[in-house]
């Protein structure tokens, strides 16, 4: 119900604030956008001039902002295309009041006040409709591929292998599954692929692991508490190495593009031991036990060591090693279970063909639950509710006197929850208004690398084995998120504040 609830209520307040918009902002294309708009459409050409310097305002550089208004159709005037937008410092300058008495119709804003006006071109139902598709046939030669293996792997053994390994500690965490139980072993393959930011083969392994846990659940619509430990784990988004947020902030020219590294590690490590938590409050579970405690802090032992090795490291060479180490291990894997059931004379070609067949078939089933969930963001994102929130929250700190520098930086965490791509745009357009090395454009970075997305999360997992009923699942995550982002607050505070 709580899953239904939501997504209802996404619906509801995405259109109700597009009605909002349509008369008071006079938005007359704003239903049009929420229907049929594509995130590849040209932008409509906004004349403007600028009065004063962007500096003052927390902006890097006025070349850069120029760049940033550029992105989204604004066109400084000449002479033969008036300006019908002033930017000034502030909207009562002598300049501005001037500018604006010699041209009624111009419209005056701010360097801060525009950016709330500037809304990025995305997706309408329409084509999220479609996108929900592709996204589940991208996956079908993925989760084809990975599932053939992983049924390799369960033939020849290799999984309850794996599951004895770690029994120990699991058996703790997660006290309803059997003693080596074959989803074990799925889980570790899963948070292993996440934890070196493989996300093709973390999904496949994920899902497998998902279905190995329903064959144990006696109410096959409600979420088992295994299940929810699981998920509420898996979207807190422990991950190694943020390759893709180092190699964006080399792309936009960061002096040091790996200064990120260790406050990314820390906020989604924190993330995870608050979703671990969180989960064994609700479930009773005891944590502190000797073998939950030793692995906790032999993983914890082995991150620390990896962050002091990796720190010592350049942009160019961390991604080399995250290249080598996750494509490497990948290889190995594969290396392994050929290699051990070839041992054990197992039908290595027929056991792979039947694990594919579910691949494919698991793909295809999560794509209503994809269309529902990506529909509803995308309603959220094209009428402005993310806009709406995000303006709100800048006032309510600016009113406390509170210093506002982190505001800039939140979009990236109210959408990660929401949309992985939505949030990596946000985290790009925080570099290239504030500057890649900025507060904002540090901390988008760390909000990017601290969690997963939870409601992407939910619709896949869930979805591809028919639970309806996720019970407290939804409300732990978020939880998690919010340490996650607090935490991320904290540490840019601690090591960029200055």
């Amino acid at each position: 119900m709580a899953l239904s609830r939501i997504w209802s209520a996404f619906i509801i307040v995405a259109i109700l604030v597009a009605g909002f918009k349509s008369i008071f902002w006079e938005d007359a294309k704003i239903f049009s956008r929420m229907v049929t708009g594509r995130a590849d459409e040209a932008y409509d050409s906004v004349y403007y001039r600028m009065t004063g310097s962007p500096e003052g305002s927390g902006i890097t550089s006025t070349e850069g902002f120029v760049k940033y208004l550029g992105g989204y159709g604004y066109v400084p005037a000449d002479s033969a295309h008036p300006a019908s937008v002033l930017i000034a410092a502030t909207e009562t300058s002598d300049s501005a009041t001037l500018l604006q008495q010699a041209n009624p119709a111009l419209r005056v804003f701010t360097y801060r006040s525009i950016q709330s006006r500037l809304v990025k071109k995305a997706d309408g139902i329409i084509e999220t409709c479609k996108s929900a598709v592709n996204i589940s046939i991208g996956l079908i030669g993925i989760m084809a591929l990975f599932m053939g293996f992983m049924s390799i792997a369960e033939r020849a053994g290799g999984i309850r292998l794996l599951s004895k390994i770690i029994g120990p500690f699991f058996s703790r965490l997660f006290p309803d599954l059997p003693k080596d139980h074959p989803a074990m072993g799925h889980m570790m393959m899963n948070f292993s692929a996440n934890l070196l930011g493989l996300d093709n083969a973390a999904t496949p392994f994920g899902l497998k692991a998902m279905q190995s846990l329903q064959e144990l659940n006696p109410d096959k619509d409600t979420a088992s508490n295994a299940q929810i430990m699981f998920l509420c784990l898996h979207a807190s988004g422990l991950t190694l190495i943020p390759v893709s947020i180092i190699a964006a902030r080399a792309a936009l020219k960061a002096p040091n593009p790996t200064d990120i590294f260790v406050p990314c590690m820390i906020a989604t490590f924190v993330a995870t031991i608050a979703a671990m938590v969180l989960v064994s409050l609700r479930q009773k579970i005891r944590l502190f036990q000797p073998v939950i405690l030793a692995w906790v802090g032999g993983i914890s032992a082995v991150i620390a060591l990896l962050v002091v090795y990796l720190v010592s490291l350049s942009a160019e060479e961390v991604q080399i090693f995250s290249s080598v180490l996750s494509n490497g291990l990948i290889l190995l894997i594969f290396l392994l279970i050929i290699g051990g059931a070839l041992y054990k004379k197992i039908n290595v070609f027929d056991a792979f063909i039947e694990g594919a067949k579910g691949g494919f078939e698991t793909a295809v089933r999560i794509i209503p639950y994809l269309v529902g969930m990506l529909v509803a963001i995308s309603m959220l994102r094209t009428s402005g509710t993310f806009d709406v929130i995000i303006n709100a929250m800048k006032t309510f700190f600016a009113a406390l006197g509170a210093d506002t520098r982190f505001v800039d930086g939140l979009p990236t965490a109210l959408i990660k929850p929401l949309s992985g791509s939505g949030a990596r745009g946000m985290m790009i357009d925080s570099m290239k208004t504030f500057g890649p090395d900025s507060f904002a454009g540090r901390l988008s970075c760390i909000l990017q690398g601290s969690s997963d997305t939870t409601f992407y999360v939910i619709a896949v997992y869930f979805g591809a084995v028919s639970v309806s009923n996720t019970r407290y699942s939804i409300v732990t995550m978020l939880l998690a998120d919010l340490v996650g982002i607090v935490t991320s607050i904290l540490l840019c505070y601690m090591f960029f504040g200055g």
